[in-house]
């Protein structure tokens, strides 16, 4: 399968010139702040952490020295760029390559999916009523369209949130899509709070918090213990969850 071929994206390394503003957003982020070197897993990274915890922004910042759109999408999507404002954080991240360049890139944001799906669709010349058109279709049918039709394998893919769009028995489709993109030499990047998601077998997990970034087990996330404790006991985590408040 020519795996010496990747990770296509084998590192990234931070260098911070001296005007950057520690107290503005994202470089007083600890994740960010800290930030020096970061080695991806050949087939999967996932980036995990609370709310404002830096996921996403690295995400992005990796996405935009790569040459995507702020909004994502493939290249040919590239010149979209429907954000006011971004992150000035790329520009101080460096890139560690492959040997081989991927012959398919791709950068999803859930947040940003109907403007890449809107100009996909002129891209290829489909009408809005068009049965190949994305906007035909729910936001997750159209991202597993993506996947499965889009992503075609020899490709590096930056995901964010990506479970935003799927149920959990999609998430599931999409995991086994996943698998067999990694089996034709694929590699993913992906943000995500989705147990499911993060079970993939041997991906490397990253978590960002209050420490900055460090590599943990899944059974060691707060992802799979809270899930798991919840469903497992969730009678009495609602009783306790709903219990009018004893000082009220």
């Amino acid at each position: 399968m020519g795996l010496q071929a990747r990770p296509y994206l084998q590192r990234i390394t931070a260098l911070f010139g001296d005007d950057v503003d520690w107290e503005r957003h994202p470089y007083r982020v600890p994740a960010v702040r800290d930030l020096s070197a970061l080695d991806f897993h050949p087939d999967v990274t996932f980036f995990i952490g609370e709310n404002g915890a830096g996921k996403s922004t690295l995400l992005e910042a990796i996405a935009l020295a790569l040459g995507f759109s702020i909004d994502g999408g493939s290249r040919n999507v590239s010149n979209l760029n429907t954000a006011q404002e971004a992150s000035p954080l790329f520009q101080s991240l460096r890139l560690s390559k492959s040997f081989k360049t991927p012959r398919d890139r791709y950068f999803f944001r859930a947040e940003s999916f109907h403007n890449v799906a809107t100009r996909m669709d002129q891209y290829y010349g489909r009408g809005a009523s068009s049965g190949d058109s994305l906007h035909a279709r729910s936001h997750g049918e159209a991202f597993m369209s993506v996947l499965l039709n889009t992503f075609r394998g020899h490709g590096l893919y930056l995901l964010d949130e990506p479970e935003a769009a799927l149920s959990p028995n999609r998430q599931l489709a999409a995991l086994r899509v996943i698998d067999q993109l990694v089996q034709q030499d694929s590699q993913f990047i992906i943000a995500t709070h989705s147990p499911i998601l993060l079970a993939y077998p041997n991906a490397k997990i990253m978590l960002f918090d209050g420490t900055g970034i460090t590599e943990v087990a899944y059974e060691d996330t707060e992802h799979y213990a809270i899930t798991r404790d919840f469903l497992n006991h969730y009678p009495q985590r609602l009783k306790q969850l709903l219990a009018p408040d004893s000082d009220g």
